[in-house]
């Protein structure tokens, strides 16, 4: 083995195969990691003491938004910061045709090379995108998108069929910016799965990392319910949205696609960010139903730090809902029981001036989402710790489980050939969560004054710094990553 261009040591490695961490250095050339274990040999290397840190692998945070607020070249600049604020290394995006995002409808084929555009050399970490197919024409392209593109994973909106994006109900034709005469329906929602499948039958060799990611809400259940919240008028912010959006139109969403991934014979079925006790009961019965489909159970650390008390402000407004306390705590007895599969940030920065309407604090006509990704390490840490989540299953879930599932190869864990994205916490520091701390061009945050106990110092994307001490250095050098990645 040659020598190595930099060593890690001082270190206490974070491996998703041990509970504990490990007293190993890391050995890094060209990027990629050549050797991991205690007292590896230093001649000619540069030494990244880690003063006794722990050593986690790049989070792979495999849901955020850029582009869907603030343009997308904008956000990939900025918004790329925060991710390494967060000790995010790579960064899977949702993007689809329609209002927001670029603003425009028509094929993929003419719509994804603009995104790509729109973002190259502006990232500070490795990116790429998850697509969905809105309309007819659409489903024709997803085996292309796979092949031409490396795009591997796609996505089903299930509210958006009679419900706006932020609580209203809307035009489709105008939201949605699809043919006159098509619907975004079930029947819709049945021919994307079908269009998944066949890619996956097109492409057999990356079958397994072809997957389809819903969103899992039931419009017709939140179309009926924000009515009845709004004229009953007795619940205000964030209780009444949550009561306006109910648990159980997850548990009901979750369970019609779980049905539809079984009529189609789609194995490869992502639930996100699953916010309830109700979703996450609805998400077991159905794995448990049908055995064939290898269904993975999405969270996001939104729902996991902050409830509809305990947020900082109607900043909080998501979807689904920030919801009480105790679906709070029912989440993380899963996170405990192993049933969730990878923690998230769902960040998308939203600034003041667009999130809150008028009335400032009418919860119904604010913007949905908020940024999170600077928070999303640090909260796992921090809050997971605290109740006794091994360090070894933070990694499996902020790195490892997203990276194997989405294609990336390349990516997902402190191991000899994969690349030297790695990132060192301090565990003993106490800090408060403060917005105007943050990367990010979000001016608020819903954990404001929250306080943590482990801090991101520095993160490192292929073996490089992209933050010391807390602060964002050198350039961009973030990537487009056409999936499956691999060397």
């Amino acid at each position: 083995m040659s020598a190595a261009d930099k060593i890690f040591t001082n270190v206490r490695v974070v491996h998703h195969d041990h509970a504990e961490p490990q007293a190993w250095d890391v050995a890094v050339s060209d990027g990629v990691i050549t050797a991991v274990g205690p007292d590896l040999d230093r001649t000619g290397a540069e030494v990244v003491d880690g003063q006794g840190r722990l050593l986690f692998p790049g989070v792979v945070d495999a849901h955020q938004h850029w582009g869907i607020y603030n343009p997308l070249s904008d956000d990939t600049a900025i918004e790329s910061r925060a991710c390494a604020q967060g000790g995010v290394t790579t960064a899977l995006n949702y993007m689809r045709t329609g209002q927001y995002y670029l603003n425009k409808g028509g094929s993929y084929a003419d719509f994804f090379p603009q995104v790509l555009a729109a973002a190259e050399g502006r990232s500070y970490v490795d990116y790429g995108f998850h697509l969905a197919p809105m309309s007819k024409e659409h489903l024709g392209e997803v085996s292309s998108l796979v092949g031409e593109h490396g795009v591997t994973s796609f996505k089903i909106f299930m509210f958006y069929g009679s419900h706006g994006l932020h609580g209203r109900s809307a035009s489709q034709s105008d939201f949605l910016m699809i043919p006159e005469g098509e619907r975004y329906d079930l029947a819709h929602f049945e021919f994307v799965m079908r269009a998944v499948q066949k890619a996956r039958q097109d492409h057999p060799e990356l079958a397994d990392e072809i997957s389809l990611s819903l969103h899992c809400e039931t419009a017709e259940i939140m179309t009926a319910y924000t009515r009845m919240v709004e004229e009953e008028g007795t619940l205000t912010g964030l209780a009444a949205y949550s009561a306006s959006r109910p648990q159980h139109s997850e548990g009901l969403a979750v369970t019609i696609a779980s049905y539809l991934a079984h009529e189609t014979d789609l194995p490869t079925i992502n639930l996100l960010h699953l916010t309830s006790a109700k979703a996450m009961d609805a998400a077991l019965r159905m794995a448990a139903t049908f055995p064939e489909v290898d269904f993975r159970r999405e969270v996001t650390i939104g729902h996991l730090l902050a409830d509809i008390d305990t947020a900082a402000n109607l900043g909080a407004k998501v979807n689904p809902p920030i919801r009480p306390r105790e679906d709070v705590e029912a989440l993380w007895s899963h996170v405990l029981d192993g049933n969730v599969d990878w923690v998230v940030s769902d960040h998308a920065c939203c600034k003041d001036e667009m999130k809150f309407g008028d009335p400032r604090e009418d919860i119904f006509v604010a913007k949905s989402g908020f940024g999170g990704a600077e928070y999303l390490l640090a909260g796992m840490v921090s809050e997971g710790g605290s109740r006794g989540l091994p360090m070894g299953e933070i990694a499996r879930m902020t790195a490892l489980n997203p990276a194997r599932r989405f294609g990336l190869r390349s990516k997902g864990a402190i191991e000899v050939g994969l690349d030297a994205d790695l990132v060192l916490v301090d565990p003993e520091v106490r800090w408060t969560v403060r917005a105007a701390e943050s990367e990010s061009a979000q001016e608020y945050t819903p954990f404001e004054g929250f306080e943590m106990t482990a801090q991101v110092t520095d993160t490192f994307l292929r073996g490089e710094a992209v933050l010391v001490d807390g602060k964002v250095v050198g350039e961009p050098r973030g990537t487009y990553l056409r999936r499956p990645t691999g060397r």
